[in-house]
Parts: structure tokens; sequence; C-alpha cells
């Protein structure tokens, strides 16, 4: 077993890290934070130039038709910036669009992924609605078929992207069978007429990942925007397991910028005559933090790597994001202390850090619903959360 990257995967990592640190991009970064406005579609196409969309989709398609771990590297680059200017580059690899590309209609593929690799196109995905977060099966929108059409009704909650996404992956029942027997899902654009936003939510942190509700009022779409069918649930989370893993790439991505961060931070920093650094309390926490992205880092790499070019197992994906999920907050709640009042001003960042930390362990799925997925994993079958 080799820990070690390939020489073509260190090189597309140090490209990806080099313009992650560029002026450019850190610029855009404080702007997004500033004004809430998500990366501009200017900067996504600039990704787009550089190589850095579609990392790992299909060559025939537009992407670079790499796997799953150099998709991976390239984002953690991008986070270790912030959650915001990262958000382009999740959506073009570890998003919905890769349901769209393993179960979706070929002339839906070549609709979509070609300008989601060119930097046109976002795809969000459309889950939760006000009534089922986690219990995701309880979910009411609905897709009835009329001849060539599907029409779908109804409104989802907390989409991440919402608003200003160009495409969205709906999950939808398609008829009265209970649970997840009649659910699917169905690829609606943004400016098909009864599409409509709610406000955008005023969050805790993601500043420039807009959330805001959807209504769908009688949207009609063509039958080759259909995703999955009834029943297709299952396998659709198949795709949403890959999504786990790139949400744990984001907090590692955090968690490692406020590291490198503190560590600059900690030598620079003079109290009593020397480097704080040279207190043993402060070289204790740093060591905690380390091992903590290290950790992290190789659980989400792991899940890749068994996955291959598939999808990883729920249970690798959910021991990956559930570890990474509390190890940003905790370690990003590290570095701003080490801060001190630097840490907590907001024109050192890494107040923004903790806030973006905190959302990654509710999106996604949360770290308790991770513990109740390990926990399956382990005993070889599904709790029943009804009962």
């Amino acid at each position: 077993m080799d820990f070690r990257l390939s020489d073509e995967q260190a090189t597309l990592q140090e490209a990806a890290r080099k313009f992650a640190a560029s002026a450019e991009l850190r610029e855009a970064a404080q702007a997004i934070e500033r004004t809430g406005e998500p990366p501009s579609p200017g900067l996504r196409r600039r990704y787009a130039e550089l190589g850095f969309l579609g990392v790992n989709l299909a060559q025939e398609w537009g992407g670079l038709g790499l796997g799953n771990l150099e998709a991976l590297i390239v984002l953690e680059e991008f986070a270790k910036v912030s959650s915001a200017v990262a958000f382009p580059v999740f959506e073009s690899s570890v998003g919905p669009i890769k349901a769209i590309e393993v179960f979706g209609s070929e002339p839906l593929k070549r609709q979509v992924i070609p300008r989601v690799c060119a930097g046109e196109l976002q795809v969000a995905v459309a889950m939760s609605e006000p009534d089922a977060g986690t219990a995701l099966t309880d979910l009411k929108t609905r897709a009835r078929i009329e001849g060539d059409r599907i029409v779908v009704s109804g409104q989802k909650r907390w989409c991440s992207g919402g608003g200003h996404a160009e495409g969205y992956v709906t999950y939808c029942r398609f008829g009265d069978a209970p649970g997840a027997k009649a659910i699917g899902a169905v690829y609606v654009e943004k400016d098909r007429p009864g599409v409509s936003f709610g406000p955008e939510e005023p969050l805790m942190g993601w500043r420039g990942i807009g959330t805001c509700d959807i209504h769908f009022d009688e949207v009609a779409v063509p039958m080759e925007n259909l995703i999955g069918p009834a029943g297709t649930f299952p396998k659709l989370m198949a795709a949403f397991d890959w999504e786990r893993c790139g949400n744990a790439t984001m907090c590692v991505g955090l968690a490692q910028g406020a590291l490198d961060r503190v560590l600059t931070y900690v030598q620079e920093r003079r109290q009593f005559g020397r480097p704080i650094c040279d207190f043993q309390a402060v070289q204790l926490k740093l060591a905690e933090m380390a091992m903590r992205v290290e950790a992290a880092r190789l659980l989400v790499w792991r899940a890749a790597a068994n996955a291959d070019r598939g999808f990883p197992s729920i249970r690798d994906s959910s021991l990956a994001k559930c570890f990474a999920n509390e190890m940003v907050r905790e370690v990003c709640g590290a570095a701003l202390q080490l801060m001190g009042g630097y840490g907590y001003h907001k024109d050192f960042g890494m107040e923004q850090r903790l806030r973006d930390a905190w959302g990654w362990g509710i999106g996604g799925g949360t770290i308790d619903i991770q513990k109740v997925n390990i926990a399956s994993a382990l005993v070889g079958r599904r709790f029943n959360q009804r009962g």
C-alpha cells in the first residue's frame, strides 16, 4: 500500500495549489465574503480554462477523465481558501453531476455535462423539504409523466446553490407507494416556467453559497430530463455517498488552511520576548491539530481509493464525513483560540473558517446520521428510525 501521490497526481495538486494561492483567487474569496455574491460565471470559466472543473468526468463529455482521488486533491486546494470559491469545483466533480453522468440519458448528458466542464453551468441538488430533511423518504414533491414530458410540483428547502445554480437534480415522488419505492429524480432547469425561488437564507456561514427554497409549480420538462424513475432512490443515494466524500474534503481543506495560517502566526507572534510557538502548550495544540487533519484526509482518500471509479460505500463515506465534520470544528476552533483577538477579528479570516466549518456537519447529512450509517454497516442491517 503506497500512500504517496503519483507524479501526475502531484503535478495536478501543485497546479491547483498555485492557483488557489494566487492573488486572483484570494481577492475573489475576500470579495465573496464581503458581498455574499457567489463566484461569478467569469471565475467559473477561469477554473474551466485551467482544467479544474469536471476532473473526474469522462473526456467524451468535456471532463479530464481522471479518477475520484484526483478530483478530491484539486477540491482540497480550493477549500483551503474558502468554501465559496471551492463550491463550483465541488459541484462539478462530487456533486449531483455524478448522478447525471452515471444515470442520466445520453441527450441529458450531452446537454449538461460539457457546459458544466466549461464553467457555463452549475448544477445543484434539490433534496430536502420543509418536512423531509434527515427523513428524506418523507418528501412530497410530485412528478407525473404526461406523454413525452414530466410535470413537477412541490417545494424544496436548504438547497445549497439555490437561486444561482442553472440546473437542479430534483428528487420527486412519482406515485403513491410509501417510502422510497416511488422516489426518483428529474433534472430541472432554472429558467423553466413555474420555477421560482424564495429569499436567500441568512446563514451563519457559507457566504457565497446561496441557500434558498425552490418552488415548482407545474413545471414541465422533457422525458430526456429523467435521471431515475420511481424506485431508483437507493441507486441515486449511492451517488450521494460520493458527495459525502466531497463534503469531507471541504472540511479537510478548511482545516488544513487554518493549520497553515496559524503555523505562520505562532512563529511570528511574540510574547514574553519569544515566539509563542516556543511554549509547550502551543506545541501540543499544533500537534493535535495536525494529527486530526492527517487522519481525516486518509479516511477520505481511502474511501475514494476503495471506490476506484465507482461510488464509495456508505460505510467508507460516512466514516470519512463524520470524522472530518467533527475534526474541522475542533481544528478551526483551536486555530482561532491560538490567534486570540486576531482570530476573532473579521479581517484575519479565521472566524470565517469556523463559521463555514460548522455548516459541513449539518449539510449533506448530519453528524449523528453518519454515526447511524456507520453502526448499520457494522451490524449489517439498516435501523428503523420510525419504530
